[in-house]
């Protein structure tokens, strides 16, 4: 209730929500796609993270990479606003914020081949058998997450449930992607991620890549 409070006091300031227009993209209405090269002054690559939260990651990312484009997403209206006015007040013009399922987006919102990564730090276990349907890994957002993602792009994921993050690290492979030894990014730079690292928690995490040839994939699901 707190946070409620504290994010409908913010809204109410004007100058909070002139920040948070400046950017959230609208996506009411018509909207059926989202095209970066409409949302952003110059036509880069493209970073994504789903389930941006307060953007403690993202905003930082986008600030140390001016030569990347960045797309915020969160689905919570709430946590939405304010990640729009942090955002807003940054004066980053590389940044934006959707508010939208994750799924939505990568599902039918993108473009084939528009996203060079992708960051979802800490997605939602849901842990009991019958909630498990609302995951947001299924085989189906991993094939678009492939389709969406340019060649040799990468995927950044990380859990604290390792149940989970055997099961994604298991799609994600079984998906035709292959697990690097690079370290996920933004492992411990979200809200989550320090929180649970400041507990002794364990974090599971990995970075994928796409492969490069369409032959890679198929030949690397040959030789299982």
């Amino acid at each position: 209730m707190a946070r409620l409070r504290k994010a409908a006091k913010l809204w109410r300031r004007p100058e909070s929500r002139a920040f948070a227009e400046s950017a959230m993209v609208e996506t009411g209405g018509d909207v059926f796609l989202i095209d970066p090269k409409e949302l952003f002054a110059a036509d880069l690559p493209l970073e994504v993270e789903l389930g941006a939260g307060k953007g403690d990651f993202i905003i930082d990312r986008a600030l140390h990479h001016p030569e990347r484009n960045f797309i915020a997403v969160e689905l919570s209206g709430v946590v939405a606003q304010m990640l729009a006015v942090r955002c807003g007040r940054a004066g980053l013009a590389n940044l934006k914020v959707v508010r939208m399922d994750g799924r939505t987006l990568v599902n039918l919102m993108l473009d084939a081949e528009s996203v060079s990564a992708y960051h979802i730090y800490f997605p939602d276990p849901w842990p009991k058998e019958r909630h498990q349907k609302h995951r947001l890994f299924t085989p189906f957002f991993v094939e678009n997450l492939a389709r969406t993602l340019v060649r040799d792009g990468r995927i950044h994921v990380a859990t604290d449930v390792r149940e989970y993050g055997e099961m994604i690290f298991g799609m994600m492979e079984a998906g035709g992607f292959i697990r690097t030894d690079e370290a996920a990014e933004g492992c411990f730079r979200t809200g989550f991620g320090r929180k649970f690292a400041a507990a002794g928690k364990s974090i599971h995490a990995g970075v994928f890549r796409r492969p490069g040839r369409v032959e890679e994939s198929v030949e690397k699901r040959k030789s299982r």
